[in-house]
């Protein structure tokens, strides 16, 4: 973890947005965390709707992203992959990472990606938003979708 550069994002207000969080359900005890820290960021944000849909893996987030993108204004992607002792992780961090990417560009909606790629059980810990965690992506993820999303209405304004 870099622990620098960090923008430390508490809130922005996004009153009249909507907000999608697509989940995996592997390591559902970090992930259902960070779907509530990512709840807990909407409201704090003045986002009233939210729609949250779980997923089996992490390979299948960039495609319900996809369909969430179609009717909300932000989207949030949770998950978590550990690296194993096969290439596994390299072909879905990629996966993952290019599809939400594509997602966001084809759509012109914001995807936060709060997907944790990371070497050990207790990095993701770290990263989960947990009491004795050093960062939230949870939150942070949410408030980054929901910032853009408030960036690109406005100079759809202008």
């Amino acid at each position: 973890m870099a622990g620098f550069g960090d923008p430390h994002l508490s809130t922005v207000e996004a009153g009249g947005l909507t907000l999608g969080i697509v989940a995996a359900r592997w390591h559902h005890e970090l992930v259902d965390h960070m779907v509530a820290r990512a709840q807990a960021a909407a409201r704090a944000c003045g986002v009233t709707e939210v729609m949250v849909s779980r997923v089996a893996g992490s390979v299948e987030i960039p495609v319900v992203a996809q369909a969430l993108a179609e009717v909300c204004d932000a989207v949030v992607a949770l998950g978590v992959v550990i690296r194993g002792e096969t290439s596994h992780y390299e072909y879905v961090c990629d996966s993952v990472t290019s599809g939400l990417t594509r997602v966001a560009l084809d759509a012109h909606t914001p995807v936060g990606q709060g997907v944790l790629t990371v070497e050990s059980l207790g990095q993701a810990r770290d990263r989960a938003g947990l009491e004795d965690s050093i960062e939230d992506k949870g939150w942070a993820s949410t408030v980054a979708a929901l910032g853009a999303a408030l960036a690109i209405r406005e100079i759809h304004k202008a």
